[in-house]
């Protein structure tokens, strides 16, 4: 097993390879890992820009968040068990079935909904999860940039992805019912409450979190709406045939 993070530039250095990895694979599990990478340099920047009220408290937290997905994909390669939401979103790399963004979605649901809350529980257990709000919801707008990052690389990638930005209803709500804002909403009251209790009680509120984000996941994977019967089979129609041209697309600054 690889050593774990402990830095946030110990996750920028795991990323990559499992970017590099990926790369020569062809997997499509490069994709949510490129867009990752960019968020995690985007909270390094604001560290060391004095954005948060505790700055090594904020490093804390990032590393105990990119920790989860770091795990996840060494345990899935290694066919060790691993959470509901994650596995969705890795099985689903291995279809040909999905447009590009909905592999992006996959991992940000598992990422979000899932490990934010149990990560921010773990930097500041208790009472403590009171004093951690503000930079909480400071971390939260820089996750809640990578709804117009996704959307500027993925009109990139294939242009009726512009379709879709005319037929959202609003900046905050995401393609496909997914709303990066409800999640970081939802994130936050599974800290808090996961904050105040430990052991097996800890151990059922999370596995109860992973199958209720597992169904999202599910739902992002086979929608049912009838724009997004619609639109899902023409815009991948439009996206590059190539994993490898996706991924150094993603790669490019926005």
């Amino acid at each position: 097993m690889p050593t774990p993070a402990h830095t946030i530039q110990d996750v920028i250095t795991a990323l990559d390879q499992i970017i590099r990895t990926c790369e020569e694979e062809g997997s499509r599990q490069a994709y949510f890992a490129v867009l990752y990478k960019a968020m995690t340099e985007a909270v390094r920047d604001a560290i060391l820009a004095g954005h948060f009220e505790d700055g090594p408290r904020m490093e804390k937290l990032d590393v105990l968040f990119a920790q989860r997905y770091l795990d996840a994909w060494q345990h899935y390669r290694q066919g060790l068990p691993v959470t509901n939401s994650w596995k969705a979103a890795f099985e689903a790399a291995a279809g040909h079935n999905l447009i590009v963004l909905q592999h992006l979605i996959l991992g940000i649901n598992a990422h979000i909904n899932l490990d934010l809350g149990i990560a921010a529980a773990l930097t500041a257990p208790g009472d403590e999860i009171t004093a951690l709000q503000k930079d909480f919801e400071k971390i939260n707008d820089i996750i809640a940039a990578l709804a117009d990052t996704m959307q500027a690389k993925l009109e990139r990638i294939c242009w009726p992805m512009r379709l879709i930005r005319r037929v959202m209803k609003s900046r905050e709500k995401a393609v496909l019912d997914f709303s990066i804002g409800k999640a970081r909403e939802g994130a936050w009251a599974n800290a808090s409450a996961l904050a105040q209790i430990e052991g097996a009680a800890a151990l059922a509120y999370i596995e109860a979190m992973d199958k209720a984000v597992s169904v999202i996941a599910h739902r992002v994977a086979r929608p049912r709406t009838r724009i997004s019967t619609l639109l899902l089979p023409f815009i991948q129609w439009w996206e590059p045939r190539e994993t490898e041209r996706i991924i150094e697309l993603l790669k490019q600054p926005a």
